[in-house]
């Protein structure tokens, strides 16, 4: 049996996949807010509670917010603040008794749709989570591409390519750093690009939905936004070339994304043809925490 939990800001979910893939149990409580030892304890209970109910212990694969410091071990750039500079691993395992497996939120969508999900029969896979934030995860044969400072994938920390004088004016992104992606490609930025050009707040949904009534404003904003998005997964293709690229996250729901980028590739990649798919996920929502699980694969 295989545990895969998943560390979210507002819910912390636990999901037990059989030895083909099959979910058997799933559970989700709330995380405790700005508490890490309250935050330990949920996720041992749930555990705990999993095996008694399944009658079987398991590995136990835990997505985070951020990533483990391969120089302290002490969990990093997690919007979670309450988990930084914590040796979230270390506690756990004492907890729990076992060896755990740990990665960051982005890699374990990645693993799950490089296993069983969207891109299944892709020997390299790029997945992008683009949402209240924006991440990826780099997953090679199977297997989850960590790197030597256990930073792959942090494309959302990129500089956008090519950017337009009126695009170098932005703010810092959260992080301190210029110009980086996530400052363009999630859905607080997409809201924002909207709401300088009308002088209007709008979710990215009424975005969409105004779009599809023809407003000029919003058509405006996406075909902005695809662009953007169209020059940094080039980017990407230029370095690693994957087979297929998943979207994960809230906007990986605006289908015209599917058509509307692949077309707008051609002119940034370095060459004539690009075969690289862009696929929507298999398991949604639940990616994250099936990754985790697949964290012992």
């Amino acid at each position: 049996m295989r545990f895969g939990i998943d560390l979210g800001g507002s819910k912390i979910e636990i999901i037990a996949l059989d030895d083909a893939g099959d979910e058997c149990y799933r559970q989700r409580v709330s995380t405790p807010q700005g508490d890490y030892k309250k935050t330990l304890l949920a996720i041992t209970t749930l555990i705990t509670t999993a095996e008694l109910q399944l009658a079987t212990r398991g590995s136990i694969g835990i997505g985070t917010p951020g990533s483990i410091s391969p120089v302290t071990g002490l969990l990093r750039n997690s919007n979670s603040v309450c988990l930084n500079a914590k040796p979230l691993q270390q506690d756990l395992e004492k907890l729990l008794r076992r060896d755990i497996r740990l990665a960051n939120d982005a890699n374990c969508f990645a693993l799950s749709e490089a296993i069983d999900g969207a891109a299944m029969d892709a020997a390299t896979v790029f997945a992008v989570i683009i949402g209240t934030g924006c991440g990826a995860g780099v997953v090679v044969d199977k297997q989850l591409l960590n790197g030597r400072n256990g930073i792959s994938g942090e494309w959302g920390h990129n500089p956008l390519p090519a950017p337009t004088a009126e695009e170098q004016q932005i703010a810092n992104c959260w992080c301190g750093k210029p110009l980086c992606i996530e400052s363009f490609l999630s859905g607080p930025a997409l809201s924002a690009d909207y709401q300088q050009a009308s002088q209007q707040l709008r979710s990215v949904q009424d975005i969409v939905a105004l779009a599809d009534r023809g407003d000029v404003i919003a058509e405006a904003a996406l075909q902005r936004y695809e662009l953007r998005l169209a020059k940094s997964l080039a980017q990407v293709i230029n370095i690693l070339d994957p087979h297929v690229i998943v979207l994960g996250g809230g906007l990986s729901n605006m289908t015209r994304l599917y058509n509307n980028v692949p077309a707008l590739l051609t002119e940034f990649v370095f060459t004539e043809t690009v075969q690289t798919e862009l696929r929507a996920p298999k398991f949604g929502d639940s990616s994250g925490v099936r990754g985790a699980a697949w964290l012992w694969s």
